[in-house]
């Protein structure tokens, strides 16, 4: 099984987000078995709460699924466990390789390598906790283009292993 974790910093509001999103596609394409999907964040405010109701909200419009997704920290088990660790920004992308062994450092990424956009400077997902609903919009936007093409690049490159 392939897993993939999404960080953002606080897990409630872009890497659950993340999660949802890419868990959907994941069953979409008939992998759900083959592919897991979790979230974290790199600080623990809010251990245990559910995704921000902004980020919830935005996400079921969509048809995604955020019930049942608690916040949770990053743990030093996740760098062993996990095949992709998808940091959502730069900042919490540089805590992760603070906090990683050596020996799994090339599983650290940002998610939006996996983006179109990437090349043209967007790099980043923004952090949408401080503005209005449309950053939580734009924040499934950017995922979800991301999210696809990440989804196209494990195939193409595991096939092998996927059923």
């Amino acid at each position: 099984m392939i897993k993939v974790l999404f960080v953002c910093m606080g897990n409630i509001c872009r890497s659950p987000t993340a999660e949802a999103v890419f868990r959907h596609q994941v069953r979409l394409a008939g992998l759900g078995d083959a592919i897991h999907v979790d979230s974290a964040g790199t600080h623990d405010f809010h251990v245990g709460n559910p995704p921000d109701e902004r980020a919830q909200k935005a996400a079921q419009r969509r048809g995604y699924d955020t019930r049942g997704l608690q916040a949770r920290r990053v743990s030093r088990r996740d760098f062993e466990t996990f095949d992709y660790i998808l940091a959502m920004d730069q900042d919490n992308l540089a805590v992760l390789e603070r906090e990683c062994p050596d020996r799994h450092s090339h599983k650290l990424g940002l998610l939006m390598q996996y983006s179109n956009t990437f090349s043209q400077g967007m790099k980043e997902v923004p952090d949408p906790y401080f503005g209005g609903q449309q950053g939580f919009e734009h924040v499934l936007d950017l995922v979800e283009e991301a999210g696809r093409n990440l989804l196209d690049q494990i195939c193409s490159e595991r096939m092998t292993r996927l059923p």
